[in-house]
């Protein structure tokens, strides 16, 4: 299995380049802002961001059904901004699927065979490879009509992959199944992806998604990369405010540096409470800071000497979701704070209103923008 890349791709290796890439669609207002990107051979990369962040626009721009207002995209060291989308030799896989209502499914995946002058032998041959690929060997002879979400969203994946392209594009492909079906197509095409080794471009606004099934994630918003970094780095050290909200479940608490050294920021809420946090996107002292804690790093009545910020709290309301309980509490001036407490671990009897400790360590509170 290949190994995942956690790390930015060698200038010499990338296969895919985006080069400070701009894009207006009337001239004034910019939807991609000085987009700089280098995809490696093989990379299953997302770009996730909100509606509207600009990243199916780059999508569409290295497809070749948009074109860069300004910059290049290169593959394979060759810009590509002036070829015709045939011409590329890309994948591509959308939200609706896209298939001929009229054809069978062999017949589907045989189009883009046909249109590229295949013999009928290496058609039906190559056509039998994705069926096989994507495991619907028995379905060839059916209408799209005639098969479920999950099976049609199968069949246009074997479609992008049936030319053997270099690349393959995915946009918003999973966002019209249901959620055990959406789940189960990540897997599937993560799965695709290690056996074949082709570059993946996806995007998605769905955070899990993307966490799931990517070696790099691209967020973005309002035209421009927040992070660019690893699933794990982006949930457990995000960069800004928006990365760590946007990625997660997460809790802010927003208040005044009053004091900052290298390893450590103390930040002080309007209830009086100073909490001490990890310094990452800090100024100075006298500024304002979002302190960003994921649930999970928060301790219930913890060891009094064992953690620098305790503090009380009340108990709002207490929810069992199987794997964990979901616990929100009022704490440092703060009603929306919640805890997570896995399942696994005894856990405290909890009742409404009732005043418990909670606290968390320094360095998994990190001291952001404001």
């Amino acid at each position: 299995m290949r190994e995942p890349l956690t790390s930015e791709v060698p200038r010499e290796q990338a296969f895919v380049r985006f080069s400070n890439v701009q894009k207006s669609y009337d001239g004034e207002i910019l939807v991609v802002k000085g987009f700089n990107l280098d995809i490696a051979s093989g990379e299953f990369i997302t770009l996730l961001g909100p509606s509207g962040s600009g990243k199916t626009t780059c999508l569409m721009m290295m497809a070749g059904f948009e074109t860069p207002t300004h910059g290049d995209i290169l593959l394979n060291g060759e810009p590509i901004n002036t070829v015709p989308p045939h011409k590329r030799g890309i994948g591509m896989v959308f939200q609706n699927y896209a298939l001929f209502p009229h054809m069978s499914v062999s017949e589907n995946l045989a189009f883009p065979l046909e249109v590229r002058k295949l013999s009928a032998a290496e058609t039906d041959r190559k056509v039998k490879r994705a069926l096989e690929m994507v495991r619907l060997e028995d379905f060839g002879d059916r209408r799209p009509a005639q098969l479920s979400g999950g099976q049609q969203q199968r069949v246009a994946l074997a479609r992008a992959l049936v030319f053997e392209p270099e690349i393959v594009l995915m946009d918003e492909p999973l966002g019209a199944l249901d959620k055990n079906l959406r789940e189960e197509m990540q897997y599937e095409i993560k799965r695709i992806h290690e056996d074949l080794g082709v570059t993946m471009i996806y995007v998605t606004h769905d955070q899990s998604e993307a966490l799931t099934m990517s070696d790099r994630i691209a967020v973005f918003n309002d035209g421009i990369v927040q992070q660019l970094a690893s699933p794990a780095v982006l949930y457990e050290q995000p960069d800004n405010a928006f990365v760590a909200s946007f990625i997660g479940e997460n809790n802010r608490l927003i208040g005044d540096v009053i004091e900052l050294t290298e390893d450590c920021c103390k930040v002080r809420m309007e209830s009086g409470a100073i909490i001490e946090a990890l310094p990452v996107n800090v100024s100075a002292a006298g500024t304002r800071s979002t302190l960003s804690l994921r649930p999970e790093r928060v301790t219930i009545n913890p060891e009094a000497n064992g953690l620098p910020n305790l503090f009380e709290a009340r108990v709002i309301e207490v929810i069992y979701l199987g794997d964990h309980l979901r616990t929100r509490v009022a704490v440092c001036g703060n009603d929306e704070f919640i805890i997570k407490i896995p399942n696994a671990q005894t856990h405290p009897v909890l009742t409404r209103g009732q005043i418990i400790t909670v606290g968390w360590a320094r360095e998994d509170c990190r001291a952001l923008d404001a």
